[in-house]
């Protein structure tokens, strides 16, 4: 796991971000806030999926004052993002956001800023000042210490205001600028930092993008909430940063699958149909456990000895294996007995552990 750099702790809602505690799952709502029923079960949807923290798109009154009915109805922190009009910060304030994200690039009024962080204070809710490449104020030329710049004058604002519950986000849509932004910051700030790769791409390009580098900078030990931001099925969005999260060691209770990539070796014809069958039971479990599907003998037992259980075809049948305990099934009985497997290997490690 790498060593995590501290930041000041901050609370937003019943959540805790910065400081030791663990990197938190963020996703945004495609629906517009003021469709309450719609924007509530996207939510809870997403929650089901492992999002700790949503943010809702305030275009309007109406949008901030809907927070109100959709916060009696969901159990995670709401962020209220605001652009423009400090006025729907007011509102969203008074409606029970949990926290208010504003865009130094377009929210240039100082004393209207000032108003927000006076309210912003005596509610005890953070503001995230989240700077994006793509609107830099006028004039500023898109680099990485320009993007720290505009982040450090709002900063000051706050700040000399003795306001000091802060967040920070510094966007761009290409990976080496948003790093080099996002380094920069860690050394210049002491507060929390929210990352992402903002307009990445559809779930494809942009799960690869957002990959890339969210790793970069978790593997620099920055990072205290993420969001991988895609053009696609929002699951994908949650399922990604688990997945980010996972393989850094900074989340529990994911599964891990490891696949063989197949090739001419394998001749078990649905190998892949295999493995996305256990990849979706898979994401029903909450525990830490590792689980192989390999597709031939030399991608076995041997290869996945590491993992807590595995299921390996053959030419005839398949192997399941837990360590050096091997049971042979048929192809037709595979997938539902290796399901099996797998729940009973959790109900006894359970016990054991008790």
């Amino acid at each position: 796991m790498p060593l995590r750099h501290e930041t000041k702790e901050i609370t937003i809602g019943k959540v805790k971000i910065g400081g030791n505690n663990p990197v938190v799952i963020q996703s945004m709502t495609t629906t517009s806030t003021k469709n309450i029923e719609q924007t509530v079960a996207e939510i809870k949807y997403l929650e089901s999926l492992g999002c700790e923290l949503i943010r809702v798109a305030v275009l309007d009154i109406e949008d901030a004052k809907a927070i109100k009915a959709i916060k009696e109805q969901i159990s995670i922190p709401l962020a209220a993002d605001i652009h423009y009009d400090y006025r729907l910060a007011i509102v969203s304030i008074e409606n029970g956001a949990d926290k208010i994200r504003l865009n130094p690039g377009n929210l240039r009024n100082i004393e209207e800023v000032k108003l927000v962080t006076e309210l912003c204070k005596k509610k005890k809710i953070p503001i995230r000042i989240g700077v994006n490449g793509g609107s830099l104020p006028k004039g500023m030329a898109l680099t990485a210490e320009n993007m720290v710049l505009a982040c450090e004058e709002h900063v000051k604002i706050l700040e000399e205001l003795n306001f000091h519950d802060i967040v920070l986000s510094l966007k761009a849509s290409n990976v080496d600028l948003t790093v080099k932004a996002y380094l920069l910051a860690s050394e210049r700030f002491p507060y929390p930092l929210h990352l992402g790769v903002t307009e990445a791409g559809t779930e494809y390009t942009g799960t690869i993008k957002s990959a890339i580098g969210l790793g970069i900078m978790l593997h620099h030990g920055i990072g205290n909430t993420i969001r991988v931001s895609l053009n696609g099925d929002k699951a994908m969005e949650i399922k990604a940063c688990k997945e980010i999260l996972k393989n850094f060691g900074l989340i529990a209770n994911v599964p891990e699958l490891i696949c063989c990539p197949t090739c001419g070796r394998s001749q078990y014809p649905d190998i892949q149909k295999a493995a996305k069958e256990i990849e979706f039971f898979l994401e029903t479990i909450n525990a830490n456990i590792k689980v192989a599907v390999m597709g031939c003998s030399v991608n076995g037992p041997g290869e996945a000895k590491h993992a807590d259980i595995g299921i390996a075809y053959g030419k005839h049948d398949a192997l399941i294996f837990i360590g050096e305990t091997l049971k042979k099934v048929s192809f037709s009985e595979s997938i539902e007995i290796f399901k099996k497997k797998i729940i009973k290997f959790l109900e006894e490690r359970e016990i054991n552990n008790d």
